[in-house]
């Protein structure tokens, strides 16, 4: 068949067509060797755009000769026996067809050619609406805008653009297996198949999937939309729906009642969104989905706190109370930003459900891999390896959709082995504006969904004013995510009733919409209207059913009146259970473990396992650590090391993640050894420490720092007794996360009640790599320290502990490889979680200097905030004429400098290890050892950057002014 594979490959060429993918059995057959004659002029009706409709009538014919019509059937079969150029068609002649012996052709049946191009204009016309029927939807509720912003008719639509005339109509055309239009039956009228794919593809509901190269799938997709009644609703469906509709509807209307003047971020306009995330819900729990992780805008949250997760209505009313205070710590956050955990039962699947609305700030979509983090941990910790049990469903704007680049990388996660959170159902709701802004001067694609196609996402577009389509979509993308694993899009054409807020005026420059808009009936009234002529429910059981949900809401009202404090604890969004233990006494841990551990460890780290071949270079390499093991000293990778395996040794799960983490920017890592006669052939030495120990995940990201630093965080939020971190290539390219390290980390426990023990390693120092590789701009996460420097805190017993408890986050830079250890092993050991960073150094990971021996690991030590000077000048305190503190790398320089200059007795040396919170204790004990000296501040970063402006006022608070620091 390899002359009809060229006729087509050639077609498909000049009409540069989309390649349609064969069956692999089909594929397989056109592998033998054949050799064509027949030039494509000779075949008439093969062109480029009837190549792919051949294609598909061959795949048929392999299968099932009987399949095809008799003519296909004898082109395929002289086509298949090298029929000479022209001869594979047979024009008709007069006599029947016989199939002779002695390999001669086949002759033709009475049959006209004009009947075969009719056929395949046909299956042109098929497949066109199976492409583009979605530019015909009638999609826009208000019917002012096209959804795809293109108002033309598309030319493959046209019928007569394929010559075909009136009298056609009434012809009858066999079906292609591409299409389940035809139900039982496998021929139609001509007008009869333009009916049903109007009726399928231009309705309320637009349907792209073409784009995924997969037929199967296409297939899928097409009988749960082509084939006839595939979207019957019972009575009790659609009473359902009414129901639903009428408490996301009546929750709006009473929440613009009593509290007229508030933003509320209402979703009037989009009111389906609440029966069509239930049903989403319903449909996954019933195929066995659990958990339910849901990020969100502000829009439309409340209803969805209320309405679909079943938020006490008297603790959602009373955040409109101002004057209420929160109970416990923390400063809030407004009320449509915030999220709950709650388990509830699902009457619909008759299963227990767990829902979590994730806290956002303001940035829009910033949100969407923090989800994906929580929703990939969940699984991870559940066994959940397929995503059958856990779940995420991330709803969005139509202009953030488009606008923001967070979407994109986000996206890129979802197939990653190491983030795929097997499927995420994507709910946008298009209120076909964003803020103020026409979509036409907010996007250049068609759609505001058109980033979902590079991941082969299905994209359903339905217009939000008509309910039973709404949930015949989500019917379908729920099963699709159970059935394939893979993301999926709803995008809930709709409209905004009120500005950006209540309280904002859309007539300034949407005018003409919104003159519309006021005449625009609500869905409920328009659905009510319908289902009561329809016999669904009475008009005396509409308004029981409105007056019944009127008065839960009057009660909850009043229920709240009679709240006198709010609790921040009532919206954490991933609560950890018996984790907290108010009683407990907080104490500074010690770090330290037994030497036996620790040479366990490095000697594993440094082994080479059998029967695996590594790089030469890398085998030095590992021969070097067990060298050092035995001279009982570590550099910076084996300090690493060893706080990982020490952790994984006591059940906690590591997980490290980043661009390149598994070698390391600076090739002094290498936690995963690939064999270098084998691909694919690899193994983590951590993961084959212990028998019964935790898993050691770490794992290359993609090239995203924002993406990959929100599933990060996501991820510390599901398990507190588990070490999450995040590598930055370089330290620069942590401002690429800016938004999560502003809105979420640095404030997240102050907004949202959320705490985090996220470990952020981002590379910094000054060392001849060029403006942009030097500085992690450690002075940014400094300025977002929540300690005050001109107040002197109390300094007791309980002094260090307690000012971890108090800050937002930790900030160190440490000089040797046994602090790292350390402050990475304090971790865990502390009974609370805040963030750390870590300005991780570059030199010294090979520097000799740079080396800890195990004396300053083993049991009974622990991180040291401050190293004192412990040289020649500490004996001599009296005579020391600076005293110079300083941080990270630029000790080691200043120890050769002062050896140079031969001041080793004039000038003693300290690094603060810890530079926020700020050790006022030591930073004091250690001044007041040199009554002389002056005392100096010295780093390698310019004056307006590093930590100078930080630990300068803090210097002046712990010496109480008497010693200033220059």
């Amino acid at each position: 068949m390899q002359h009809i594979k060229t006729v087509l490959n050639k077609s498909r060429q000049l009409a540069n067509v989309n390649r349609t993918f064969w069956p692999r059995h089909c594929a397989e057959r056109l592998q033998f060797p054949r050799y064509y004659v027949a030039p494509v002029a000779t075949e008439p009706f093969l062109n480029g755009s009837s190549s792919n409709y051949v294609e598909e009538m061959y795949v048929s014919w392999l299968e099932n000769p009987q399949s095809v019509h008799k003519s296909w059937d004898i082109f395929f079969r002289n086509a298949e026996k090298g029929a000479a150029p022209g001869t594979a068609y047979q024009a008709p002649p007069s006599v029947m067809s016989v199939v002779p012996t002695g390999g001669s052709l086949t002759q033709s049946p009475t049959f006209d050619r004009q009947v075969i191009e009719d056929h395949l204009s046909v299956q042109a016309i098929i497949r066109s609406y199976q492409i583009r029927g979605h530019n015909m939807a009638n999609l826009d509720p208000l019917a002012i805008n096209c959804a795809d912003l293109d108002s033309e008719t598309p030319p493959e639509l046209i019928v007569q653009n394929y010559k075909l005339e009136e009298k056609d109509m009434d012809s009858i055309f066999r079906l292609p297996r591409t299409t389940f239009i035809g139900g039982n039956e496998q021929a139609l009228p001509l007008k009869e198949i333009i009916r049903r794919l109007e009726e399928t593809y231009c309705q309320s509901i637009g349907v792209e999937y073409m784009f995924i190269n997969d037929r199967y799938k296409c297939d899928w997709i097409r009988q749960r939309f082509e084939m006839p009644g595939s979207m019957n609703f019972s009575k009790m469906d659609k009473r359902l729906i009414l129901e639903r509709l009428i408490r996301s509807t009546r929750f709006e209307e009473f929440l613009a009642r009593k509290w007229s003047a508030e933003k509320r971020f209402g979703l009037e306009g989009c009111e389906v969104l609440v029966p069509a995330l239930k049903t989403i819900i319903d449909v996954c729990s019933e195929k066995g989905v659990e958990t339910f992780n849901l990020g969100m805008p502000h829009r439309g949250r409340l209803n969805v706190l209320a309405n679909v997760a079943r938020k006490p209505l008297e603790q959602l009313f009373s955040q409109f109370d101002s004057k209420l205070e929160a109970s416990d710590e923390g400063s809030g956050d407004v009320k449509y930003h915030l999220g709950m955990a709650h388990d509830r039962h699902n009457h619909i699947s008759n299963k227990n459900i767990h829902i979590a609305i994730v806290a956002n700030p303001s940035h829009l979509e910033a949100v969407d891999p923090v989800v994906q983090g929580k929703t990939r941990a969940m699984q991870f910790y559940k066994g959940d390896t397929d995503g059958k049990k856990v779940m995420s469903i991330l709803l969005h704007g139509d202009a953030a959709f488009a606008g923001q680049g967070i979407v994109y990388e986000t996206f890129h996660l979802s197939d990653l082995p190491e983030y795929t959170t097997h499927g995420t159902i994507h709910v946008v709701v298009n209120n076909q504006i964003g803020f103020t802004t026409d979509p036409r001067h907010s996007r250049s694609s068609p759609y505001c969904t058109d980033v979902a196609r590079v991941v082969n996402a299905p994209i359903f577009h339905v217009n939000a004013d008509d309910p039973e389509a709404v949930m015949h979509v989500c019917n379908v993308a729920s099963e699709w995510r159970c059935e394939f694993g893979k993301d999926v899009v709803i995008d809930l054409v709709c409209y905004r009733r009120n500005g950006h807020n209540e309280t904002d005026e859309p007539m300034f420059t949407q005018p003409l919409m919104y003159k519309k808009i006021r005449n625009h009936k609500n869905v409920l009234k328009k659905y009510a209207e319908a289902k009561i002529e329809e016999g669904v429910m009475t008009q005396q059981e509409f308004e029981e059913e409105q007056a019944t949900y009127d008065k839960i809401c009057e009660e909850s009202y009043l229920d709240a009146k009679l709240v006198t404090k709010t609790s921040n604890v009532d919206w954490l969004d991933s609560p950890w259970t018996g984790f907290f233990n108010r009683a407990e006494q907080r104490t500074y841990p010690a770090t330290g473990i037994d030497e036996e551990t620790l040479n366990y460890i490095g000697n594993a780290f440094g082994s080479i396992p059998d029967g695996f071949t590594v790089h030469g270079g890398l085998k030095r390499a590992l021969k070097a650590r067990t060298d050092l093991v035995s001279k009982r000293t570590v550099d910076w990778a084996l300090g690493e090391a060893m706080a990982f395996g020490s952790l994984l040794k006591e059940g906690i799960h590591i997980r490290l993640s980043g661009q390149d983490v598994e070698r390391g920017t600076f090739s002094h890592r290498h936690h995963v050894l690939n064999d270098q006669n084998a691909d694919k052939k690899r193994t983590t030495p951590l993961n084959n420490l212990y028998p019964n120990q935790a898993l050691y995940t770490v794992c290359n990201s993609s090239l995203s720092e924002f993406a990959v630093l929100g599933f990060e965080l996501g991820f510390s939020m599901t398990n507190p007794q588990a070490l999450v971190c995040w590598e930055a290539q370089f330290g620069d390219f942590a401002n690429n996360a800016q938004c999560i390290i502003d809105q979420f980390i640095s404030s997240g426990q102050s907004k949202w009640y959320r705490q985090s023990g996220l470990v952020m390693l981002l590379p910094h120092g000054y060392e001849g790599m060029g403006p942009e590789h030097s500085s992690a701009r450690l002075e940014r996460f400094l300025q977002m320290c929540n300690d005050d420097p001109d107040v002197i805190p109390t300094l007791d017993e309980k002094f260090a502990i307690d000012q971890l408890y108090d800050c937002n986050w930790q900030i160190v830079n440490c000089s040797t490889p046994a602090n790292y250890f350390h402050v990475l092993r304090r971790q865990i050991a502390m009974s609370f979680r805040k963030p750390l960073i870590i300005m991780t150094p570059k030199s010294l990971l090979r520097l000799p200097e740079a080396r800890s021996s195990f004396d300053e690991m083993v049991e009974g030590t622990s991180f040291q905030r401050v190293l004192p000077e412990s040289g020649v000048a500490a004996s001599n305190p009296e005579s020391v004429k600076n005293l110079i503190f300083c941080s990270g790398r630029v000790y080691y320089n200043l120890i050769k400098e002062r050896e140079i200059k031969g001041l080793t007795e004039q000038v003693a040396i300290a690094t603060i290890e810890q530079i926020s919170p700020f050790p006022y204790d030591m930073v004091t004990e250690e001044a007041n050892k040199y009554p002389n000296a002056r005392i100096i501040w010295a780093q390698e970063e310019h004056k307006n950057m590093g930590a100078w402006s930080y630990v300068q006022p803090r210097i002046h608070t712990a010496l109480q002014r008497e010693r200033l620091c220059r």
